[in-house]
């Protein structure tokens, strides 16, 4: 049986940001990162949580930063063993929290895509590119393409849009020798990251990873490669020439669309099966990616 949706966490006596999914409490030298079970769609944050999300959102990214051996900022992942208030609720944050360390943000988001979907697709019908990126002439929505691009973004503040910039912009917001190797270790990530997906059936479409600074060094910081970062496809079903079926939100934003919301007004509820059934989809690429079943201590 699912819990029940952790929409908000409360530490007391600890100072906190909220963002759309998170809930980032500061510790001095450390972050305490929980990942709650909201849902946004349409740059609004649902009033409807999806029971376990944040959940599958931390043991994707726990996975990956296990398995890719790159520097990054987890420290921590057991609640039980984290320095906290006395009276905290631990088993609400058990299989959500991370203890990590406390980085300079470099403010830009680094995607790469594989195939061309989304943003990347409405831009190429317009002018052949993605972020100044030249593509050939003759691709459909969702082909593969010839190569991994990387296609950063600005870091935008919540509810705003980031905003696609080509790589000459980037170099000029945070210096081209940064710049380079963010775009380097990004795609070399994605490649490895798709290669172990292929292996699981899942066609990691596209990602965006971020990055931090700490002395100096360039690690990798917040989640990765999880179904709210990237878009996952079921390689069976793959078919070029249109959308794909995916591991995400796909559900919540079926059902929103085909509603009478205006996207202007706070957004309705959810129903019981559109949240089931993202919840279920959630969990299928948790177990298909990790190799495990789903769970926490």
């Amino acid at each position: 049986m699912p819990s029940l949706p952790l929409l908000e966490s409360e530490i007391p006596d600890l100072p906190l940001k909220r963002g759309k999914v998170r809930d980032v409490y500061d510790l001095g030298e450390q972050l305490l990162i929980v990942s709650s079970d909201r849902i946004s769609a349409y740059d609004w944050v649902l009033p409807t949580g999806i029971p376990d999300k944040g959940r599958v959102l931390t043991q994707v990214s726990n996975f990956w930063f296990d398995l890719l051996g790159v520097p990054h900022h987890l420290l921590e992942t057991d609640i039980q063993r984290m320095d906290l208030p006395a009276g905290v609720d631990r088993q609400s944050l058990a299989g959500r929290s991370n203890l990590v360390r406390k980085t300079e943000v470099v403010p830009i988001e680094c995607v790469v895509r594989g195939y061309l979907s989304g943003s990347g697709w409405h831009e190429y019908q317009e002018n052949g590119q993605v972020c100044g990126v030249r593509l050939p002439g003759d691709l459909r929505e969702s082909d593969q393409l010839p190569e991994p691009i990387f296609t950063p973004a600005t870091k935008e503040e919540v509810g705003a849009h980031d905003i696609n910039i080509s790589f000459q912009e980037m170099c000029n917001s945070i210096g081209n020798e940064l710049a380079e190797e963010l775009r380097r270790r990004s795609i070399d990530i994605y490649r490895r990251g798709a290669a172990h997906a292929h292996q699981a059936g899942i066609l990691l479409a596209d990602t965006k990873f971020e990055f931090g600074q700490v002395d100096g060094e360039l690690i990798l910081i917040d989640e990765v490669m999880t179904p709210d970062s990237s878009r996952f496809w079921p390689a069976d079903q793959y078919a070029p020439g249109h959308g794909q079926p995916s591991f995400d939100k796909q559900f919540v934003r079926d059902w929103l669309s085909a509603s009478d919301w205006d996207k202007n007004s706070p957004p309705p509820e959810l129903p019981a099966d559109v949240v089931t059934a993202t919840r279920n989809k959630y969990i299928e690429a948790c177990e298909r990616i990790t190799g495990a079943a789903f769970g926490w201590k």
